[in-house]
């Protein structure tokens, strides 16, 4: 699959993980302070525990996507909006993370990440299997 999508998703991928790194020496310089954010077990620390490990699972994810594509002849609709699916889901995790850390109210946020995440999920599988049969990835997903 000759594309500029799957591309996007390589660089996002291994910017997340700089990020990860990142994220984690700051989340480390402060990780002895028993009280920092309300404590270990608080609402706030644990939200940005996830909002860190996400930069790593999601740039994964976004790494293993384009390995994934690179194997297809061809690559149909699908394809590429499993991509979107994907990079918004990757943009978006931490920041609900880090928002609702602050504002609890912000949680109902998590919808768009996990969203996301599931639809450019699906139509990877969908486009997977269609490979795997043959079948041709022209055809619209819904007649």
């Amino acid at each position: 699959m000759k594309s500029a999508i799957p591309q996007l998703n390589l660089v996002l991928a291994w910017a997340w993980i700089l990020l990860g790194f990142i994220s984690g020496m700051i989340l480390g310089l402060n990780f002895h302070r028993g009280d920092w954010l309300g404590g270990y077990g608080s609402f706030p620390r644990r939200l940005y525990r996830l909002g860190h490990i996400s930069f790593f699972g999601l740039g994964t994810v976004n790494l293993l996507f384009f390995f994934t594509v690179r194997s297809f002849a061809n690559a149909g609709p699908a394809v590429h909006m499993a991509a979107w699916g994907f990079v918004l889901g990757a943009i978006t995790m931490p920041i609900c993370c880090f928002a609702a850390a602050h504002w609890p109210k912000c949680r109902m946020f998590f919808a768009v990440p996990v969203l996301s995440l599931i639809f450019g999920g699906s139509l990877l599988l969908w486009e997977i299997t269609h490979q795997a049969v043959g079948c041709p990835t022209t055809t619209p997903l819904i007649r």
